[in-house]
């Protein structure tokens, strides 16, 4: 009698987690070649090239937003079963450097996670055409799961709210009252959303659902960090929005940026000086909540997102 041998179960593919990011300088003698990398090699006047290099020196020469992703996708991979690659569009460590380094680890199958909630073609489209010619020039064979967008998902709303209450109920203690409440994200050209782009609804249903979250009936949205084109881009601005606050007397407003989830120029240059100057002119402190950063609940949420998503395609495989 013939001993029946057991026929090897196929192996799993190795699943990985890409957070993608726009990519930002790590020191002042870097800015230029990153603002060329931005604008595809076409170059900047040179007083611009100094006006942006002079708001990187305000905040403390260079942005932590390598440094903060890199946290994320640490707390990240602590909750999940899969490693996890940070790749940036605009600097190092490119995405297609990434892309290398999953392809080394023998990495099959990935979902790609952009660090902006809201889908907008000038963000998120960019990263996904990115990292999907990275794809074909370094690994051909990887199976690509790309989110498109989470501006809506309960953990992070939740992580919104966390930080948006803790900075809310301060000022409310330190001033004596109620303080009217911004939310703001990054502005993009109108024409954008014009032809059907659906990131303004995103940021606006971020806004609204976090708001919700904290029981604030009364609240504005404004859009910030305006490109310097000659194009129009959507507003209202946050600039406008303390101009009608410092008309009605409102000497304090706080600003929660749902449009981003750490630290970088758009938050401790764009908000923490030139926000904050503004104000100041007319008379109004503004204030802001703090950036997710290492939320916990960050965290928790793009596991969430993440382990659905894995969980959903191998049930189909």
């Amino acid at each position: 009698m013939m001993k029946e041998e057991s026929i090897p179960l196929p192996r799993p593919e190795r699943w990985g987690v890409l957070l993608l990011a726009h990519g930002a300088p790590d020191k002042l003698e870097d800015v230029p070649e990153f603002l060329l990398n931005v604008r595809g090699g076409r170059p900047l006047p040179d007083p611009v090239v100094k006006e942006i290099t002079h708001r990187y020196s305000l905040i403390g020469g260079g942005s932590p937003l390598l440094r903060l992703s890199t946290l994320q996708a640490e707390a990240l991979a602590k909750l999940i079963a899969h490693p996890v690659y940070v790749g940036m569009r605009n600097w190092k460590p490119f995405i297609a450097e990434a892309v290398r380094h999953l392809s080394d680890d023998g990495v099959a199958r990935i979902v790609a996670v952009c660090l902006a909630p809201q889908n907008s073609r000038t963000s998120t489209g960019l990263y996904r055409k990115n990292l999907m010619d990275a794809v074909a020039q370094v690994h051909p064979g990887l199976a690509v799961d790309f989110i498109e967008s989470y501006h809506h998902h309960p953990g992070l709303i939740e992580a919104f709210r966390e930080r948006a209450e803790a900075a809310f109920l301060a000022a409310r203690k330190e001033t004596g009252g109620a303080v009217p409440v911004i939310f703001t994200a990054h502005s993009v050209p109108e024409r954008t959303i014009a032809e059907g782009d659906p990131y303004e609804q995103q940021a606006r249903e971020t806004a609204r659902l976090v708001a919700e979250g904290m029981g604030l009936p009364d609240y504005r949205v404004a859009f910030q960090s305006q490109g310097m084109t000659a194009e129009k881009w959507i507003g209202p601005t946050v600039e406008s929005q303390i101009d009608e606050l410092a008309r009605a007397g409102v000497k304090d407003v706080l600003l929660v940026p749902v449009g981003f989830v750490s630290d970088h120029v758009e938050i401790l240059y764009d908000i923490d000086v030139l926000f904050h100057d503004y104000g100041k002119a007319r008379g109004v402190n503004v204030r802001r909540s703090e950036s997710l950063n290492d939320s916990p609940k960050f965290a928790a949420a793009l596991a969430s997102l993440v382990i659905t998503r894995i969980e959903t395609i191998d049930g189909k495989l």
